[in-house]
């Protein structure tokens, strides 16, 4: 079998929504200007050279529809050559396009992709603009398929039992690590600047526009405090436990990896950045979604030949704290190896864009490290669960 690279990866600052800094940028245009950014930092790159253009979207309608990952292709490549397919699982399918970019390639399919995602719950909220479920399922018991994401979150924290104090600590904790990452400039060397045209009316009510660029993430706050989070109320059970401020933040952002035969590589003459080594997906009971990594993590690593103490470093998406703590506690995590500079609680979470983001990260840190192997790992809506184990060359 042939082995798959990945030469670049690259992602956007997040911004925070409906109101952040990519109020104004449609996610097409802020896929296809990371993936223009992306290929300028490949010296004479021949773009018709991409055999396809794999891109997760969580929310697949209105400015993010029409398959966007062929439009994207087209406002991005500016070639016609490159054709574009959407995938979605979620809040895994920025991952699970990587695993199938890296899987087409290992089987002599393609030589060369662009893998990754992008979300704006700006423009397309939570859900998307209306959904419909099934009556038939629903009357016959099974409301638990369609229930929104907060109110398992609270079923972990039941079943689990995480306190509101821990989750609190937690996502305190997220956000000092990721003030402290921004402050040491971790992130400044995988950001694809993004530049953004903001209309607004200036303290005459006329209409004006303003350019900014944007380069590092919104989400953190340093103004946070266990006492602040304290006293927010719970947001899905009148008597539960689940907070905005425990939860992750609704956000826009796109991240892109390109990933490469052997032969590519050579032709290229590029340093490989990471190989995956497995990914690996789970089902489980919808109500506890959140769990969903203490199902996929064993099989991906055995997978991989691994054993959980092989993994240097691990990306787990913080879709709300009780869900990341009760993972951490069931499958016996290092903590401190878990989200090293914050996690989704203070960076945010663009749902079909953060698997990529989360492995932009983790090549970036693993790298800065010196270390081999590394996991980005995430539940799933519906009750799934993701992992994929990467080796950094």
């Amino acid at each position: 079998m042939k082995e798959a690279y990945v030469i670049k990866a690259y992602r956007t600052a997040v911004g925070k929504a409906p109101r952040g800094f990519f109020k104004f940028k449609r996610p097409d245009e802020l896929a296809a200007e990371t993936i223009e950014y992306l290929i300028s930092q490949i010296p004479d790159f021949d773009k018709t050279l991409i055999d396809d253009l794999i891109v997760g979207n969580a929310m697949p309608e209105a400015e993010q529809g029409f398959n966007v990952a062929r439009l994207i292709s087209l406002m991005g490549l500016k070639v016609d050559d490159v054709p574009g397919v959407t995938v979605n699982r979620f809040c895994a399918s920025g991952l699970e396009t990587i695993a199938i970019a890296a899987a087409k390639i290992k089987s002599g399919m393609s030589d060369c992709i662009i893998a990754g995602g992008v979300e704006s719950m700006s423009y397309i909220p939570m859900t998307g603009f209306k959904p419909v479920p099934n009556y038939n399922t629903v009357s016959k018991g099974k409301e638990d398929y369609y229930w929104g994401m907060g109110l398992t979150a609270e079923e972990v924290a039941n079943q689990f039992k995480v306190s509101r104090e821990e989750q609190d600590i937690f996502a305190y904790e997220s956000h000092k690590k990721a003030i402290k990452a921004l402050e040491d400039n971790k992130f400044d060397s995988q950001i694809a600047p993004i530049t953004v045209n903001e209309v607004y009316l200036d303290e005459n009510l006329n209409k004006n526009e303003r350019q900014n660029t944007f380069k590092k993430d919104q989400g953190p706050r340093e103004d946070t405090s266990l006492e602040a989070l304290g006293k927010l109320r719970p947001v899905f059970s009148a008597t539960g436990s689940v907070t905005a401020g425990n939860s992750s933040q609704m956000s826009d952002g796109a991240a892109f990896v390109m990933i490469v035969s052997e032969e590519m590589l050579k032709k290229l003459n590029v340093d490989p950045i990471a190989k995956l080594v497995s990914y690996s997906v789970a089902g489980l009971p919808p109500k506890i979604m959140g769990m969903g990594p203490v199902k996929a993590v064993p099989k991906s690593l055995k997978q991989a030949g691994l054993k959980m103490n092989d993994i240097q470093l691990i990306e787990l998406n913080e879709a709300f704290a009780s869900q990341s703590i009760a993972v951490i506690n069931e499958l016996k995590l290092d903590k401190d190896i878990v989200n090293v500079n914050g996690g989704a609680i203070a960076l945010g979470h663009p749902l079909g864009c953060s698997g990529a983001k989360l492995s932009v990260q983790l090549f970036d840190e693993m790298k800065q490290r010196k270390l081999k192997y590394g996991m980005v790992t995430m539940c799933v809506g519906t009750g799934q669960g993701a992992a994929g184990i990467f080796e950094i060359l």
